[in-house]
């Protein structure tokens, strides 16, 4: 029984082996001038013999063929211009605008935080200017963060220094 089963295997082998010999392969120019191969036979075609019945080709690299342009990370700066580092202001309500500059230029999604002696005033707004109220008398330091659409810095200004002056009371003077 094993026999009849291994000479059954070897005679399906063989004829599948023979079979595979049996596809011939056809070369012919197209209307272009154009080298065409198939295993169908076309008027003018060609048969090509082959040497050996397993082909095979190194892969290529065809990186080189893409030819979509790659995105490159625009590099954003934001800056305050104003008030100017060093300014004084006099203002007796202790408000200070503070105006930014981004470059290249503000894109949808974006916001801006803002930060007085290194504390964030109230959430990332999407406006380049913003409003402090109240501030105190004295030195201060103000710098600005450029939050992208997912909320990450993707640029800080340096830190600028201004001087706010508001009239004091006068008691019993």
């Amino acid at each position: 029984m094993v026999g009849k089963i291994l000479l059954l295997l070897i005679a399906l082998m063989l004829s599948l082996n023979s079979h595979a010999s049996d596809k011939k392969i056809y070369a012919w120019k197209d209307k272009n001038g154009v080298l065409v191969f198939s295993d169908t036979p076309q008027p003018g075609a060609k048969e090509v013999k082959l040497t050996s019945q397993h082909l095979s080709m190194p892969a290529t690299n065809t990186d080189i063929l893409d030819t979509s342009p790659t995105k490159t990370a625009v590099k954003f700066k934001i800056s305050i211009t104003s008030p100017e580092p060093n300014q004084t202001i006099r203002e007796n309500t202790g408000s200070v605008y503070v105006s930014t500059r981004i470059a290249p230029r503000f894109e949808a999604g974006f916001t801006i935080g803002l930060f007085l002696n290194g504390v964030a005033i109230g959430e990332p707004s999407d406006t380049t200017t913003l409003a402090l109220r109240d501030v105190e008398r004295g030195q201060h330091t103000l710098q600005v963060k450029l939050y992208n659409k997912q909320n990450q810095v993707i640029a800080t200004s340096a830190e600028s220094v201004f001087f706010m002056h508001r009239k004091g009371l006068n008691i019993g003077r």
